[in-house]
């Protein structure tokens, strides 16, 4: 793959060989930030998880104390009162039924999150095939299918992430973004990974977070010492 000369730029400043400190890493990466617009600052963890198995699945979400950055639009299934508490706490977009061919037929996925009451899963089930690839299906794990729409909304836009294990055993979560200082980085960071060492498989036999690497959206991967992370 050919990379552009900002990235080359940005990657000599990695030492591929390294293993860096949190407090290290964080700094670095928002020197790798060299796009024009406002990236976004990933982490990425491989497990010793074999997602295969259904008691060694990791899926929840957590609230970051200084958000992600990035204006979430939410779409909410409801029906009766619940509309009208969905609409109060924010919502971008409310409905039911008739949202169903408007997302099946004409495309439309204007929104970043789908948020449900228990209800409207019947109704939204039939949505599986377009949302469940996206990761947009509502599941009561990361608070997305309850009855308490104002706290889902309030949380979502609080900056609540979901992460979950993909394909390959790999979480991708944003922490934040570039212009973040590295005080709000990093407290992003940790809450992020005192979350996810929580969500450690009872089931999982010997390391857990085999190694973690923090990037943005178009820059060089820095390697974290994964011994600091305490598995």
């Amino acid at each position: 793959m050919k990379r552009g000369k900002k990235y080359a730029e940005a990657a000599k400043l990695v030492d591929r060989s390294m293993q860096y400190d949190v407090s290290d890493a964080i700094a670095l990466v928002k020197k790798t930030a060299v796009a024009k617009f406002d990236e976004t600052i990933e982490l990425h963890l491989r497990t010793g998880c074999d997602g295969r198995h259904a008691d060694q699945q990791i899926r929840g979400a957590v609230v970051l104390p200084h958000g992600t950055g990035k204006t979430v639009r939410i779409l909410v299934f409801a029906k009766g009162a619940k509309i009208d508490e969905a609409t109060a706490a924010g919502a971008d977009y409310v409905g039911g039924e008739e949202l169903i061919p408007k997302i099946q037929h004409e495309g439309w996925l204007d929104f970043d999150v789908v948020v449900a009451t228990p209800d409207m899963m019947g109704v939204v089930g039939r949505l599986g095939r377009i949302l469940g690839p996206k990761g947009l299906m509502p599941n009561p794990k990361a608070g997305t299918v309850t009855m308490d729409v104002t706290k889902a909304i309030n949380d979502i836009k609080a900056g609540k992430v979901e992460y979950r294990l993909d394909k390959t055993n790999i979480i991708h979560v944003p922490v934040g973004k570039a212009s973040f200082t590295e005080e709000k980085l990093t407290d992003n960071f940790q809450t992020l990974m005192d979350a996810i060492q929580k969500a450690r498989p009872s089931a999982l036999k010997g390391q857990f977070i085999r190694s973690a690497t923090l990037t943005t959206t178009m820059g060089p991967g820095i390697r974290l010492n994964v011994a600091k992370l305490s598995n």
